[in-house]
């Protein structure tokens, strides 16, 4: 199967769910807009940006091949969501900037996200095991560690590139106030407190002046910290709503935090779901082919009377 091929394969099984599909649909249509913009104003990092999207866009599809993972609609429109939110909004229109709470929102959503596909990966195995059978905490537990690694590793890449490349993911604060042991003349390791800072200055080696007005510049601490602790709410957040699912997962009726954790939760795909799938995309793809020749010999029909 070609490139071409497969890419087209992706978006026919995301069509598979009506609403997913529109709503696939019109995040599609947004980023090639953004794209063709960035094509005129020549902003080619940003036009790559909106490739990145439209490839990221096919994941979920194409992670529920590679693994044999379904992702619920709900899921898999968070992802859409999520990706347009940080790539199309956050970088190429600088929503990171312009709305205050913007990072702080995705990373919060983030934390809950992979808290859910920490959860949905040890509750699949715990549930095809006939040996092991873990309880509800440990379970939740897994999934908040999980994510939580995730957002550490996340910070780690921020930081690496910041420390390489000078490109500033970690996004600095200004503050008013700090305590530092560097300035202790007496080298020992006594904290100096300086309040109400209004202004820093710095002189390069090349004779060049900056002047920083409000405040001081920490380097990216405040952004990491923010970071990681929205991303444990995040976490800490689904893992309370997954335990109660798995404690209430064998009781006909649940309350309203286990069934919004169900509808996040993804489960195992077998070769006959993904066989049954591939027959209904078939089935639609004929269904889609028909309605076309349809249209045609109408058109051909209208033209011969009109001629006629």
């Amino acid at each position: 199967m070609t490139l071409r091929n497969k890419i087209k394969y992706l978006k026919q099984r995301i069509s598979l769910n009506k609403k997913t599909f529109i709503l696939y649909s019109v995040l599609r249509a947004l980023v090639i807009l953004t794209a063709i913009r960035c094509l005129i104003q020549e902003n080619y990092e940003s036009f790559m940006l909106c490739i990145l999207s439209l490839l990221l866009f096919l994941m979920p599809s194409l992670l529920e091949v590679k693994l044999k993972l379904r992702f619920p609609p709900l899921f898999e429109a968070f992802i859409y969501l999520f990706i347009y939110a940080a790539e199309i909004l956050g970088e190429i229109n600088h929503y990171y900037t312009i709305i205050p709470g913007w990072d702080t929102m995705l990373h919060t959503i983030n934390g809950f996200l992979c808290a859910a596909i920490g959860f949905s990966l040890i509750e699949i195995l715990n549930r095809n095991s006939n040996h092991i059978k873990l309880s509800p905490f440990y379970l939740a537990l897994v999934g908040f560690c999980f994510s939580m690694t995730i957002g550490v590793l996340w910070e780690f890449f921020e930081y690496s590139f910041d420390h390489f490349f000078f490109v500033d993911m970690q996004k600095d604060f200004i503050v008013k106030n700090i305590g530092t042991i560097t300035l202790d003349p007496t080298g020992s390791q006594t904290p100096v407190v300086i309040h109400d800072i209004t202004d820093t200055v710095i002189h390069t080696a090349d004779g060049k002046t900056y002047t920083i007005d409000g405040g001081y510049l920490d380097i990216g601490i405040n952004d990491t910290m923010k970071d990681l602790i929205v991303n444990f709410i995040g976490a800490i957040t689904f893992s309370v709503l997954s335990f109660i699912y798995e404690k209430t997962r064998d009781l006909k009726e649940r309350n309203r935090a286990a069934e919004i954790a169900g509808s996040l939760m993804l489960t195992s795909l077998t070769d006959e779901d993904l066989a049954r799938q591939a027959t209904q995309i078939e089935e639609q793809q004929a269904a889609i082919a028909e309605e076309r020749r349809k249209r045609r010999k109408l058109l051909r029909h209208g033209k011969k009377k009109e001629n006629s």
